[in-house]
């Protein structure tokens, strides 16, 4: 039987919602929910590792995970994963990587269910802007997980 799982807590950004099925996590989001404990011991690592990010702790995650998307969302989603902590790609650099356009690239960013463990908020136009980002509170938290990554370096 399938053991799904969700905890909600607060963050220097809001409240993270991260959800579990059978102790791997398939989502992670931003929400305006209530704070939620859980006994899972993969949520709970979660909330550590991520809280950990937050407060400039952390550069690496070791959580299991599982991409829930199409082959190509999952190809960008792969290929977001290897961009460092701190460091910025431009859509449509990531584009040229995998042979498509810098819109596809927005739109499988815009449908990743991992935020902050595939770090989408490293995405940025080719003129260093910061646009898109589909995730509560949209460019502002954006803004601030590079900042807190530019600060911790």
């Amino acid at each position: 039987m399938e053991k799904r799982d969700a905890i909600i807590f607060e963050t220097v950004l809001g409240n993270i919602k991260v959800f579990s099925i059978n102790e791997v996590v398939v989502l992670i989001k931003f929400t305006n929910k209530k704070v939620k404990n859980s006994n899972s011991e993969i949520l709970n690592k979660s909330k550590h590792q991520i809280k950990e990010y937050l407060s400039g702790n952390r550069t690496v995650f070791n959580i299991n995970i599982k991409f829930e998307g199409s082959i190509f969302q999952k190809r960008v989603w792969e290929q977001l994963s290897l961009i460092p902590y701190g460091k910025t790609i431009s859509y449509l650099t990531l584009s040229n990587i995998l042979k498509t356009s810098p819109r596809a690239i927005g739109n499988a960013c815009g449908k990743n269910s991992l935020l902050i463990i595939i770090p989408c908020h490293r995405v940025i136009s080719v003129k260093g802007k910061l646009t898109g980002f589909s995730a509560l509170g949209g460019i502002k938290t954006k803004e601030k997980l590079l900042q807190i990554e530019a600060t911790k370096i």
